[in-house]
């Protein structure tokens, strides 16, 4: 699978571990950066181009990391057509994918280690959307929000194009 990883000075060293373990699996990795720790860089530049590259299909899913993982998922949802996940347990790791069709996973670097981590991320790059009727509704709910037109999906009612 072609995985796209993108850190910050805050995930830089967490990024480059799990850079490494996915390439020994066989994944082939695009790195956004940051490819030189430099406490001055802000998340937003390496992320941004990551979830991009999501939604255009350059890369298959990708890895954003932060301090603690909240900015990067903040930034990569910024994209439409992305949907990102700060995600700290297997099960969240499973279920954002199949419920959710989570096609960008967060870590924080300095909340989360390498062993877990690396579940976390083996978990989600297993996971395949279920395609089930009621996941796609709520998807499709979201995405009405991502539209030039600005009109909000509301609770309960139909979602038009």
């Amino acid at each position: 699978m072609k995985i796209g990883i993108a850190a910050d000075h805050g995930g830089w060293q967490l990024k480059s571990e799990l850079a490494a373990m996915l390439r020994v699996g066989g994944h082939e990795v695009v790195d956004f950066g940051a490819k030189t720790l430099d406490s001055a860089d802000d998340y937003p530049m390496f992320v941004i181009p990551l979830a991009r590259a999501v939604v255009e299909g350059t890369v298959e899913r990708g890895i954003a990391l932060c301090g603690s993982g909240v900015g990067a998922s903040i930034a990569a949802n910024k994209v439409a057509g992305i949907r990102a996940a700060l995600v700290n347990d297997p099960f969240s790791a499973r279920q954002g994918v199949e419920d959710d069709d989570m096609n960008v996973i967060c870590f924080g670097g300095k909340v989360i280690g390498i062993r877990l981590a690396t579940e976390l991320v083996n978990i989600f790059l297993a996971a395949r959307f279920s395609g089930i009727a009621r996941h796609n509704r709520r998807i499709a709910e979201v995405s009405a929000l991502e539209t030039p037109s600005g009109h909000e999906a509301r609770v309960g009612e139909p979602v038009t194009g």
